[in-house]
């Protein structure tokens, strides 16, 4: 045997299984130790521990909770703005279609307005050249009466002393003229007169 294996045998150190056993006294000393610091952990630490972990839970489901209420706040202002941009666009709409019907009123009443004047105006007019029509025709009447007198009173060379007859002979006079179908030159000179 080795001088090793000698010191091992006379120390009466283990061998084998007896290798991993500990010694009674070390076992009694590491439980004393184990238990005094696990009662000192949990006297003091744990409570300590929990209540960290506690306010750390708490802030977290209280954070959860505001979240969830931003979530609920958002969704409803978000309907809000949906419904508010909707109403605005169906007020924008009725306003639009109230324009429209006042905008075609005035457009009808200016209209009729308008047509009345002209019809005013037309009447107006009619009825100043028909009054222009009858002077003149009073007014050439008279003259080719004047002129239809001298022209007879050179052609019989003697004057005509009966106004009655003059008025007679000038009136037949006129209507033949007036009977009279109009020349095509005649008509042209007149157009081109006026």
């Amino acid at each position: 045997m080795s001088v090793g294996t000698l010191v091992a045998a006379a120390s009466g150190a283990p061998e084998g299984i007896f290798l991993f056993v500990p010694h009674l006294a070390d076992l009694v000393w590491g439980t004393l130790c184990f238990l005094l610091i696990a009662v000192v952990l949990v006297k003091y630490a744990l409570p300590r521990f929990n209540a960290v972990l506690d306010e750390r839970t708490a802030k977290i489901e209280e954070g959860l909770a505001l979240t969830e209420r931003a979530k609920e706040e958002q969704s409803d202002a978000e309907a809000r703005a949906t419904r508010l941009v909707e109403d605005a666009r169906l007020e924008a709409a009725r306003i639009r279609e109230r324009a429209q019907a006042e905008a075609d009123k005035i457009i009808a009443d200016a209209r009729a307005e308008a047509a009345g004047e002209a019809g005013r105006a037309m009447e107006s007019a009619e009825r100043q050249i028909e009054a222009d029509k009858q002077a003149a025709q009073i007014s050439l009447r008279s003259d080719i009466g004047l002129l239809a007198t001298d022209l007879a009173e050179k052609l019989v060379g003697e004057h005509l002393a009966d106004a009655e007859l003059s008025g007679r002979v000038i009136d037949r006079f006129l209507d033949e003229l007036e009977h009279k179908p109009v020349s095509p030159a005649w008509s042209a000179r007149a157009g081109a007169v006026r």
